[in-house]
This record gives structure tokens, sequence and C-alpha cells, in this order.
């Protein structure tokens, strides 16, 4: 069997991250390799792993410069043949690892897997989930996103991409799985494996902004590497567009409704298919700009209400979860 090595970055989660590594160690898979790397957590995070310390092949708390260093301090001495982070605010569903092994033995040609995702409340509970499809190079250069939690690479991928890139602090998974991609085919698994928690706190809430922002940045940085040049330039205008939408999403979670209105209508002056895939942006916007926002937060409410009750099995088909949960949508962002 081979062994998942499993790194879990932290700093000041302590109300989720006990969740987050009981989530891995009751997987049912023998063979994980457990590290835990805290940024000099002074929230009560580094009793927490204290008390699970004797259960982790490493752990240390001490200051680094965010995530992506974290992560990679503890990739560097992580041993697994496959590999993974869950940050300390998400959580595995049970079975995902031994699921995600079998996905890398029925897909030897793969260099990474993901399955589909959970999306919870700040206390857990699930109020969306979060379908993908099978992605290509070219999908992660027009922002297809995938949801990290559910992301599992094997180590000769993650050493040849030169893991993550310390200057970037929002899409720095997504800039990795381009890098990934770029060197052979990633694959969709359709099981639920893993719960993204959306909170106040969280980046994508709280620095909503600054996804844009790297999300024009990782466009740039395309344009000038050699191995994806050839695969963005056809498909440049919608790429561009395709950054544009993530601007206005991240705008509208970062409660600017006019900045992310203007950012659909360059997404749609761009590229109009790409905008109209996302015509809900612009029904979102224009309802938080008439003083109508609490109708689309009833929206997503009445829409959690379907999800309260959790998986009764793990990694389970994504079909399965459907129709224990009675869903209805399948877009990929969580409130929209």
């Amino acid at each position: 069997m081979p062994i998942v090595s499993i790194v879990t970055p932290s700093y000041n989660q302590a109300g989720y991250l006990e969740q987050a590594i009981r989530s891995v160690l009751e997987q049912d898979y023998p063979q994980i390799e457990y590290l835990i790397i805290d940024g000099a957590s002074n929230d009560g995070s580094v009793d927490i792993i204290q008390r699970y310390a004797h259960y982790l092949a490493h752990w240390v708390s001490e200051r680094d410069s965010g995530q992506a260093e974290a992560i990679n301090k503890g990739m560097a001495r992580a041993r697994g043949e496959i590999v993974a982070w869950l940050n300390s605010d998400d959580f595995y569903l049970p079975g995902t690892v031994a699921a995600a092994v079998r996905a890398f033995e029925d897909h030897p040609e793969a260099l990474l897997v993901y399955g589909d995702m959970l999306a919870v409340d700040a206390s857990g509970q699930p109020i969306n989930l979060l379908r993908y499809r099978p992605l290509a190079l070219t999908d992660l250069l027009c922002f297809q996103i995938i949801g990290q939690p559910a992301v599992f690479l094997r180590r000769t991928a993650w050493e040849r991409a030169g893991g993550l890139d310390p200057s970037y602090h929002f899409l720095l998974d997504h800039h990795l799985w381009i890098r990934v991609a770029a060197q052979g085919p990633i694959v969709h698994i359709p099981q639920l494996w893993a719960a993204a928690r959306y909170h106040a706190a969280a980046k994508n809430r709280a620095q909503a902004v600054a996804f844009g922002h790297e999300a024009f940045r990782i466009l740039e940085w395309a344009k000038a590497q050699p191995d994806l040049a050839p695969a963005l330039a056809p498909i440049l205008k919608r790429a561009t567009a395709s950054a544009h939408r993530v601007n206005a999403r991240y705008l509208l979670d970062g409660g600017d409704p006019w900045a992310g209105l203007r950012a659909w209508l360059r997404t749609f002056a761009i590229h109009p298919p790409t905008a109209l895939a996302r015509f809900n942006l612009l029904g979102s916007a224009l309802l938080a700009i008439l003083g109508l926002g609490r109708l689309r937060e009833w929206v997503i409410h009445r829409r959690s209400l379907r999800y309260r009750r959790r998986p009764q099995t793990v990694a389970s088909p994504t079909d399965a979860a459907e129709h224990r949960y009675h869903i209805h949508c399948s877009n990929s962002d969580i409130a929209e």
C-alpha cells in the first residue's frame, strides 16, 4: 500500500482544527503519514495539536510567511507517494483517502485526482454540494476551480511542479493545478471526498477582493510560460473573460456589488458565453444594488435547509448523495 502524506497548515483556527485532525486520523486507510505545520498560533491550537501529537509523523509551531510556506515545509518532510493538504478549517469525509488511492490505482496515468465536495457553514452543517466535471489544462486556464480539500497528487507531480509558489496567497492551489495539468492528465472521481468550510474569517470571505487580482496575475504568468502559451493562445479571449468572471464573483463576496457588476459586464463584453454561463452573478449584483440582498440570503438559507443531513456513507457517489440530499443544483460556487 502506498503511503499517503497529508499536511495541515494551521494558524489560529482552534475552533475548527480538531475536526480537521480527527477527519484524517479516523480514515480507514492504514498507511497515512500526517504532519501539522502551525504558524505560531496563540489561540489554543497548539494545545489541540499536542493532544494528538503521538499520532503525528511531525508537527511544529513556528512563525512562517503564510499558507504556502507552511505546506511546502510539511511536504519537504513527507515520505508518501501520494500527497495532499487539508486546511485546518476543512475536513475529509470517511473513506476519502482509501478512495483516492483506488483512483490512482484505477488511473495509473493520472498525476492528480479530485472528488466532489460539500460546502459547510461555520458549525459544519452542509449548505451546498459542489459537483465538478472532468477538466483539462484548457479548463484550468479558463479558471474552472477545483475544491482544494478534495484533491490528491502524486508526489512526483508535486516535485516536478515545484510545490506551491509562496508569492501567491489566494489562488495558490489553482496555480499549482495548472502546473500539474501541464505535465499530464488529471482525473475527476464523482464521489464526495471532503468538506470546505465557509465562514466569516475564511480568506474567500475576509479577503475576497484579492482573489480577482491573483486571477489576472495567473493569466499574465501563463502567457509567458513556453509550455502553457500554445494552449492558452486559442482560448485567450475566454480565459480573459473568465478572469473577470472570477473577479466579479469575489467582488460580490467582498460586499462590492457595483464593482462586481462592472466586472461581469467586462466578462460579457469580452466573451458573452462565459458571462451568460454565470448569469446568476448579474442577478446577485443587481439584487444587492437594489437593496434586495436579503432576498438572495433567504434563497441561500432555504437551499441550505435541504442539506442538513450529513452523509451516511463516505466517499459516496455523487448521484447517491444527490438522492440523499435531494440536491438539484450543479453550480461550482458556494453562494451562487
